[in-house]
Formats: C-alpha cells, sequence, structure tokens
C-alpha cells in the first residue's frame, strides 16, 4: 500500500477587510468625482480668486480706506454725523474707529434697499471729519464691493440660496473624495517593495504618461490631504442644511461664542445677539431694527475701551434701546486673535460685562480659528499662500482625475467603469457596516446622504441588470 506523503492542501485565505472594501472605494471615489467634479473645480477655482481679495482690497480701495496720518483729531459723535448724513434713509448699525493714524472710521449703516447681511458704510477722515465715500459693505468682515462680489461667487454663483447647494454638495463630498483616495493610493504603494516611501510622497518623473499622471494625482492629493478635510469641514459650516445641524449641535453643547449682556444694572435681560463668527459669508450681530443713538454715545463708549484694555480694530455697537449696553468687540482676526468684547453703559461709560477671548470654550475658539483661517485672515499672507496652494492643487487633482479616465480606454477614449457588482460581494457585516454609515452621515450631512444613496440604489440596480444580462459587464 503506498503511502501519500504530500503536505495536506492549506487552507484558503480569508481576505482582510481593505480587500472586500477596495472595490466599493474605488468606485465611490470613482463616481464621486466623475459627478462632483465640476462643483469641486468650481469651488476651487473661485476660491483661489478669493484668497487675492485681502491683498488687492486695501489697493483698489485705497481712498475710502486710508488718510494722511495727522495728531488732529475730531470727536467720533462727529464723525458718525458726518458718516449718517451722507446715507439718508439708513439706520445706523455700528462704527468702527480707524485702528491706526491713517485709517478711516467706518460708519455702518442698514439700508432698507439692501438684501440681508448688506450694510451702507461711509468712510470719514477722523482728523477732519471730511467723507472718503459710501460703499456697499457685507457681512461681519466688512467686505468691499469687490470681495463681496467674489465672496458671492464663491459662495453660490450669483444665484441665491440655491446656488448654495452647489458649495454644500462640493464640500460634503471632498472629505470622502480625499479619504477614499488616501486609501487607495497607500492600498497600491503598500504592494510595491521598492522605494515605497518616495512613491507616497514624490511625484514620479519617469514611467509611462499615465502612470506619472496617476503618481502626480495621488501624491499632490497626499500632500493636500490634510487642508482639504479642513476646508471641507469648515466649510460645511455655511451650508444649508448641515450647517444648520453642527449650528443645533454647537447649541446643544453649549459651544456658542460668549456675548457681554447689553442689560443694564436695574433692567430686564436682553436677549444677545447672534454671533457674527461666519466672517463676509454671514450677517453682523444685532440686525433688528433700533432706536435713535445718540452719537455722543460712541465717544462714551470709546473712552471705555482704553480703560478696559481693548488694542486694535473694534468695532462699536449701539445698544437695541433704553435700559441697554453699547457693545465695543475686538474685531482684529490676524494672529495672535483679539476677542475681548465689553458692555458700557452710554450714559455714564461704566463697564457693565467683560468678556475676555481667552475664556472662551475651546469649542467656540477652535470654531472661529477655523472659520478664520478658511477665510485667509488668520495668519495674514501665510494663510493666503497656503489656502491658494490647496486651491490650485484640488483645481488640478480634479483635471487630473477627469484625464485619467479618458487615458483608461482604447485609443485615448473615456475608460471602463470600475467594476461594480461590489456590494453583493460584502459579506454582511461589513454590508450592514457600510448601510449604518450611510444613515449616521446622512443625518448629519444631508446632501451627501442623499447622494449616496441614490448611489447605492443605483449601484444594486446595475448589479442586477448586469447579472440579468441586460447591462454591460463595466456598467
Amino acid at each position: 500500500m503506498s503511502v501519500d506523503h504530500r503536505a495536506p492542501a492549506a487552507a484558503p485565505t480569508r481576505p482582510g477587510a481593505w480587500t472586500l472594501l477596495r472595490p466599493l472605494v474605488l468606485r465611490v471615489h470613482f463616481w464621486a468625482g466623475l459627478l462632483v467634479g465640476p462643483f469641486l473645480l468650481v469651488a476651487a477655482l473661485t476660491g483661489f480668486v478669493y484668497t487675492l481679495m485681502p491683498s488687492l482690497e486695501p489697493v483698489v480701495y485705497r481712498d475710502q480706506l486710508t488718510v494722511p496720518a495727522s495728531a488732529a483729531q475730531v470727536p467720533l459723535a462727529d464723525q458718525v454725523r458726518a458718516g449718517l448724513d451722507a446715507m439718508p434713509g439708513t439706520e445706523l448699525h455700528a462704527v468702527r474707529p480707524g485702528a491706526t493714524p491713517t485709517a478711516t472710521t467706518q460708519v455702518i449703516a442698514t439700508d432698507p434697499a439692501l438684501p440681508e447681511s448688506w450694510y451702507r458704510t461711509a468712510f470719514v477722515d477722523p482728523h477732519t471729519g471730511a467723507l472718503h465715500g459710501v460703499l456697499e459693505t457685507y457681512g461681519s468682515g466688512q467686505a468691499m464691493p469687490l470681495r463681496a462680489w467674489v465672496d458671492q461667487l464663491h459662495r453660490n454663483l450669483h444665484l441665491g440660496d440655491a446656488g448654495r447647494l452647489y458649495t454644500e454638495v462640493a464640500a460634503s463630498w471632498l472629505w470622502v473624495l480625499v479619504l477614499a483616495g488616501l486609501a487607495l493610493w497607500i492600498g497600491l504603494v503598500r504592494r510595491r517593495r521598492k522605494e515605497r516611501a518616495v512613491a507616497l510622497l514624490v511625484p514620479r518623473v519617469s514611467g509611462g504618461r499615465r502612470a506619472r499622471l496617476l503618481s502626480w494625482h495621488a501624491v499632490v492629493g497626499l500632500w493636500a490631504a490634510a487642508g482639504l478635510l479642513f476646508l471641507s469641514a469648515t466649510g460645511l459650516t455655511w451650508s444649508t442644511y448641515a450647517g444648520d445641524n453642527i449650528s443645533l449641535l454647537r447649541a446643544q453643547l453649549s459651544w456658542e461664542t460668549p456675548e457681554p449682556s447689553t442689560a443694564l444694572p436695574g433692567t430686564a435681560t436682553v436677549p444677545e445677539p447672534s454671533s457674527g463668527e461666519h466672517a463676509d459669508h454671514g450677517g453682523m450681530t444685532g440686525t433688528g431694527p433700533r432706536a435713535e443713538v445718540d452719537p455722543a454715545s460712541f465717544d462714551v463708549a470709546a473712552r471705555a475701551v482704553a480703560a478696559a484694555g481693548l488694542t486694535g480694530q473694534v468695532e462699536i455697537t449701539p445698544g437695541d434701546g433704553p435700559g441697554t449696553a453699547t457693545t465695543v468687540a475686538q474685531v482684529d482676526r490676524t494672529w495672535p486673535e483679539h476677542h475681548d468684547a465689553i458692555a458700557v453703559d452710554p450714559a455714564t461709560g461704566q463697564v457693565t460685562d467683560v468678556v475676555r477671548g481667552d475664556d472662551w470654550p475651546l469649542a467656540a475658539k477652535l470654531a472661529t480659528w477655523g472659520i478664520d483661517a478658511h477665510m485667509g485672515y488668520l495668519f495674514g499672507v501665510a494663510n493666503q499662500v497656503v489656502l491658494g496652494a490647496l486651491a490650485l492643487g484640488l483645481a488640478c487633482g480634479v483635471v487630473w482625475g477627469y484625464v485619467l479616465w479618458f487615458r483608461r480606454g482604447p485609443g485615448r477614449r473615456p475608460g471602463h467603469v470600475p467594476a461594480d457588482g461590489v456590494l453583493r460581494t460584502l459579506p454582511r457585516g461589513l454590508l450592514l457596516l457600510v448601510g449604518a454609515v450611510t444613515i449616521v452621515v446622512g443625518a448629519v450631512v444631508p446632501l451627501l446622504g442623499a447622494t449616496l444613496v441614490a448611489f447605492l440604489l443605483l449601484e444594486t440596480l446595475l448589479d442586477r441588470r448586469r447579472r440579468d444580462g441586460t447591462a454591460p459587464q463595466n456598467a
């Protein structure tokens, strides 16, 4: 009797989670990039133009923003009167005294003829009281007309609230594309035994054209990943649906920005105005109607500023009526930021409440820093250079992605779509996990959730049609 000395066959290796999920990640990355790419390209290009605005604005509006330095000083009340005289039919909203000897005083007023978050601003020489022009400005960042126009282009393509959906779709899918791309690229490089770190971090300069292009697409995405994730997260705070959820979460967790109480001693509590932290993308605080404001109260508030230790650019906002305090808040948004605010009795000049920026909750600080960094203010020119590089990197990544798809097929025709049927091949546990993630994401980021559900349903339909022989293999 012969004896079989062959070793028993090894048990089949069970594929890991990444091996099972990779086809789904690849298909999501492909379809999302193909369909959302135009939104991302527009957001990137308009965002790049916006990064130029903080540097261009002082040049374009030099006549309104600057004056010759002088030791003479006109009372702030007279400056306010001069500004209001130049804007008949408006209602005083706030005043920003010049922070330097060469800066004009900005008298900001609401105008019923302007849309929400828009203001009419008079620029007054603090040394002579002369008027240096009246402009329409936007948001709490006091964006001048050029920056406001670019801001609206980036935000909604000048299509109003309906146009905001394009940026929400872009911001909602950006983080998904970035994370999926990172996973795919790292997984691809891990299979290479040589020059693994170099392949991850340095674009290829040799090899086939498609291989080089894929390397540039992936490596630039890798270097930009952290910044793009940051832009996606902060961009969602301005969105229509996800932004509401974020605001609700902050309110529930008491992460909102604190404001000084405007109720004077012996009077009823006055509801605090909402924070204007969303800069040029949102309105200023306290946009409701006010009683007639005595311009002399601004001189009273200005004298309290130095006593309270507030420095740099401040904004003085009158109270909403009798028995309410004037609010003075620092609005310097370059690093280090200053966010101290005080409430001042307009009759006596007594400081009735103080809120120091250092005492803000950490979540409020992070939210404000994130928004200001997204707008290019936090670190000045360095911030704007980084944002510009991220915007160009994103734009290049989108274009490279489309070129890669076209080069995938023969004769430089559009290439094949990654194979379908990926949901059917997932084990039940991973399939349930994908479904749970979709539900959670849909609850927090509704537009992403809705489009992701649509993708999963389409994926299931195409797979069923292919199995029935009514759809091509790579549909």
